[in-house]
């Protein structure tokens, strides 16, 4: 894939996701077209400052929102890759409003899958999260529906190009909705809150999350789930990573919330492919054309294998966290400071 002759677009392009992958882009290659599609001006005009607006940059910005299909059509025109990043993603938020939640990550979703049939994008890639793995709360529930619609594209399109794959991944160090902010603004207090001693997570950074997705993107054939191997860290670690001088509160785990993340289903296990620093779900039986021939090294995974954070044999130990969140940390500061935060 050569990422030097493409007309690029990101839902949700102005998230932590979106603003790092445009970094990493901008910095690597040279696409034709780098589409930021939100509805928040402001935030548009914030990355404006800070990357620039120079005349010959590739970026682009277009306010707009998935529920509206017709926006999205005007903005697919020419577009060759579609990566959809939108969603509202807070738990508590969607217990709350969950028709507002099901309309953005539901019926969006299904627009975005319209639009790209019919404008002849060739390849589609969602984002997806471990919380879409046998769902306890709505935000995980729209999302696996997401999955679901983003799988099934790949047969309602029938003879058309465009192909649709799903990356799932846990937790991103300093995303929106993370729990390091949380912790970084407590510990000014002297106290951090847990909800329970004993959670354990999936973590990457964002650079990962992005470098992960554009090789998807140069591997895909369409129908499958990408799911990175990941570390996982104990929230007791990480508290104390974050703020070692502060005293730990125990809250009581919320609603919707689970101890521990999967990122493979039972059923998926089955179906899944090993490879060295990730994993592939393969699509089920309807999709009788597709093959991993282009997957060297892929094999089989262990029956009766769980890919959950609490099973996980790979974990962050302290000083790998603190050096992880320095890097995160600095990583923010540069960009508030940019944007005059």
């Amino acid at each position: 894939m050569n990422w030097n002759d493409l007309n690029i677009l990101l839902t949700g392009g102005t998230g932590s996701f979106g603003r790092k992958f445009i970094e990493i882009v901008l910095n690597r290659y040279q696409p034709r077209r780098l589409i930021v599609f939100s509805r928040d001006e402001v935030k548009q005009l914030e990355m404006r400052q800070y990357f620039g607006d120079q005349a010959g940059s590739p970026l682009r910005y277009f306010i707009g929102d998935i529920r509206d299909r017709n926006r999205l059509y005007r903005a697919f025109q020419g577009v060759d890759i579609v990566i959809h990043a939108a969603a509202l993603k807070q738990v508590p938020t969607a217990e709350y409003n969950p028709l507002e939640v099901i309309l953005t990550n539901i019926m969006g979703s299904a627009n975005l899958i319209e639009a790209a049939i019919d404008c002849g994008v060739q390849k589609v890639i969602a984002l997806s999260t471990d919380k879409a793995v046998n769902p306890i709360n709505l935000y995980g529930a729209t999302k696996l529906c997401a999955e679901k619609l983003f799988l099934a594209a790949e047969v309602y399109a029938g003879a058309r190009k465009t192909r649709f794959s799903v990356v799932r991944y846990g937790n991103v160090l300093g995303s929106r909705g993370s729990v390091i902010p949380l912790f970084l603004e407590q510990r000014q207090r002297g106290v951090v809150s847990v909800t329970d001693p004993r959670m354990t997570r999936f973590w990457l950074t964002l650079e990962q999350a992005v470098a992960f997705v554009c090789r998807c993107l140069e591997i895909m054939r369409g129908g499958e789930i990408f799911v990175p191997r990941l570390p996982s860290a104990r929230v007791m670690d990480l508290a104390k990573a974050v703020a070692p001088e502060c005293r730990v509160e125990i809250t009581g785990i919320r609603p919707g919330e689970k101890l521990h993340e999967t990122l493979l289903t039972e059923d998926e296990t089955n179906r899944a492919l090993e490879l060295e620093d990730f994993y592939v779900v393969q699509p089920g039986p309807i999709r009788r054309w597709w093959d991993n021939s282009h997957l060297n090294g892929c094999r089989p995974l262990a029956k009766n294998f769980q890919y959950r954070s609490d099973l996980n044999q790979w974990w962050l130990d302290s000083e790998e966290l603190r050096r992880m969140l320095e890097l995160d940390e600095t990583d923010a500061h540069s960009i508030r400071a940019a944007l005059g935060g």
